[in-house]
């Protein structure tokens, strides 16, 4: 019995080296264990090393001034340095705005967290599998089993869709992946239908609404909707793993990560929000 114990131990510990030796994300771990650099730039600096074309480090401590740091490229292929005020796409922190907005219309009981979609977009609800079940809590949770559009492979990359409609129809009448809220599963379809639920709630574009409800009242001057809207020569490079070339000229228009912005203004709108104010 002992010896096969012993042989069951052993058997375990170089399961657990083998395990440990393949599956390991060797370079976070040694991010991990290193010595800390002697300075935010230092680190910054190091950051380029973990395949960074280029990162931008906004600090802001209360009661101290701003303070940036940058490393690398805005434009790798024209060996434009970075510059800590530059613009660059958000991504999908423009889900974050379209959460506040939401939340700002709950609290003032236009909406309600249990709305469900085929209440709210009736018109989608024979086109949406469990549309009368899926609630604009599960949108925005990310459980709503929805499948996600930047995931169809006719999605045209070198020109994308100027119609959230036309972005939609990639995946009405798709199977759902799975029961509404039985699980987590990340989808930009989600916020797409926020915006419009935002819209048709508003009665005008909801781009406008974080404009006069969240970006004027915080003094964001430099967060625009959509990058039609500002100088592209003034907006960092970008990439997708979903395309090999810059994303930067790409102007997606879906409300699920159409926005632009300063790193500093998303510093200022991500302390208001932790802030609550």
């Amino acid at each position: 019995m002992k010896k096969t114990r012993r042989v069951l131990t052993i058997l375990m510990l170089i399961v657990a080296i083998i395990c440990t030796t393949i599956f390991t994300p060797w370079l976070a771990l040694w991010a991990w264990i290193a010595p800390l650099p002697g300075s935010v730039q230092q680190q910054v600096d190091d950051a380029l090393a973990l395949g960074l074309d280029g990162i931008i480090v906004y600090v802001d401590q209360k009661g101290r001034p701003p303070i940036f740091y940058c490393a690398g490229w805005k434009n790798k292929q024209n060996k434009v340095p970075a510059d800590p005020q530059a613009l660059f796409k958000i991504a999908s922190i423009s889900k974050l705005y379209l959460a506040t907005a939401t939340a700002k219309l709950v609290g003032n009981r236009r909406l309600s967290l249990e709305d469900t979609l085929g209440d709210l977009l009736p018109e989608l609800a024979a086109r949406i599998e469990n549309a009368n079940k899926i609630t604009l809590r599960m949108l925005l949770q990310h459980r709503s089993g929805i499948p996600d559009w930047i995931e169809d492979p006719s999605f045209p990359w070198e020109e994308p869709l100027r119609d959230v409609n036309k972005v939609l129809e990639l995946v009405v009448d798709d199977p759902s992946a799975f029961e509404p809220d039985s699980r987590y599963s990340y989808s930009n379809t989600n916020y797409l239908l926020v915006g419009s639920i935002l819209d048709k709630t508003l009665g005008y574009a909801h781009q406008q609404y974080i404009r006069s409800e969240i970006l004027a009242p915080l003094g964001l001057k430099h967060t625009f909707s959509l990058l039609s809207e500002v100088d592209t020569s003034a907006v960092a490079s970008g990439y997708d793993s979903h395309y090999e070339q810059d994303v930067k000229r790409l102007d997606f228009v879906s409300p699920s990560g159409s926005m632009v912005a300063t790193a500093q203004d998303v510093g200022i709108f991500l302390r208001a929000l932790n802030q609550g104010s």
